[in-house]
């Protein structure tokens, strides 16, 4: 129990891994020149302001994601196609998984993008 002079602890900056690994993935690909903080400033503005985003910011990595997607595919580098072949095939090789093995996209039945 906190005492009243006791500060609240620091919320979390994750909820989940997934948001985290975004995170590092979007800071990765600026540090390699892939895209100026500019440019990712612009992208994720673009998505964090669409009217259906949450008032409380619970959505915001939704949106981290959506900015990524959109900035790789404006670029050439990840066609939304393309991203959506890589889920597919991912979500395909995580339902022939069996429990407790790590996912492969080798698993996959298809035979993957």
């Amino acid at each position: 129990m906190n005492r009243p002079d006791t500060p609240p602890a620091d919320p979390k900056p994750f909820d989940a891994p997934w948001q985290a690994q975004a995170f590092a993935l979007v800071v990765a690909l600026h540090e390699r020149g892939v895209f100026s903080w500019a440019e990712w400033a612009e992208a994720l503005g673009a998505e964090v302001h669409r009217a259906d985003a949450a008032p409380d910011g619970h959505d915001y990595y939704e949106h981290w994601l959506a900015a990524l997607e959109a900035l790789l595919g404006r670029k050439g580098i990840a066609l939304p196609a393309q991203v959506e072949e890589l889920a597919d095939a991912w979500q395909r090789a995580a339902h022939a998984t069996p429990h407790g093995n790590p996912i492969l996209l080798a698993n996959d039945p298809s035979g993957g993008p």
